[in-house]
């Protein structure tokens, strides 16, 4: 339980609490969708914004994006079903 709990002040850790002006209507409709989706407002419109400006990959995404575009530490798999056989065993 204290794992769960430490998980979830680092997510909330990582939000910036912030402020917008939105359309009386818009804001309705807003809420309107976000409660059909079972969502909170924020939640939703995190979830829309996500959408449209996708997920931002983190460093070590960056990373591996960078040696696969330049062939750096490159692992040649032959045999895809070995390999995947080899991954669920650990031995990659």
């Amino acid at each position: 339980m204290l794992f769960f709990l430490y998980l979830l002040q680092k997510f909330i850790d990582m939000k910036v609490q912030t402020a917008f002006r939105f359309d009386e209507e818009l804001l309705a409709a807003l809420k309107e969708k976000a409660k059909a989706q079972k969502r909170s407002l924020n939640n939703y419109i995190e979830f829309l914004l996500y959408g449209v400006v996708g997920n931002i990959p983190n460093d070590e995404t960056i990373e591996a994006i960078y040696e696969a575009e330049n062939n750096i530490s490159l692992t040649t798999i032959d045999d895809l079903k070995a390999y995947k056989e080899a991954l669920i065993k650990g031995n990659v």
